[in-house]
């Protein structure tokens, strides 16, 4: 529970205006809905720049990304893919979701995986992205949102 208060109290203090954190949270998420492993990050944090948003909560964005999210996300954008391109080969084997592994199963699967992850991403992206926003509005993006903050000018 400690660690959630935290994590929450870090999301509060970043720099930057509530769009600017919004954007770079955004951002991350929407780089982290692709299975490029090893380069959300930097993707995240590119696209940041370009939005001019926070670079660390691009970061901590495409986390949405994980060991633990990793299948269900992407079997999602393999599916949403497969609703747009027909339906292909069929979701792999296990043996064959290892990064390395993955790409070598064809366009057909990586066409599907990246159109599905390109919608996911449009829709997860923004959407994270909003609700920080309204949330630090909310909360005037103080780490105790009952302190007043200070006058500012």
């Amino acid at each position: 529970m400690r660690a959630i208060q935290r994590a929450i109290q870090w999301l509060w203090q970043q720099e930057g205006s509530p769009g600017q954190r919004a954007r770079g949270l955004a951002a991350g998420v929407f780089c982290g809905c692709f299975p490029f492993f090893g380069l959300q990050t930097l993707l995240g944090v590119a696209l940041a720049s370009l939005v001019r948003g926070n670079h660390l909560l691009a970061a901590a964005g495409t986390w949405i990304s994980n060991p633990f999210t990793y299948l269900p996300l992407y079997w999602l954008n393999f599916k949403l893919g497969s609703v747009f391109l027909g339906p292909g080969q069929g979701w792999p084997g296990m043996e064959s979701l290892r990064s390395e592994a993955i790409w070598q199963l064809g366009w057909a699967f990586a066409s599907r995986m990246l159109l599905g992850s390109l919608v996911v991403g449009l829709a997860a992206g923004p959407l994270g992205g909003w609700l920080y926003w309204r949330w630090l509005l909310q909360t005037g993006g103080q780490a105790d949102p009952q302190v007043p903050r200070p006058p500012t000018g």
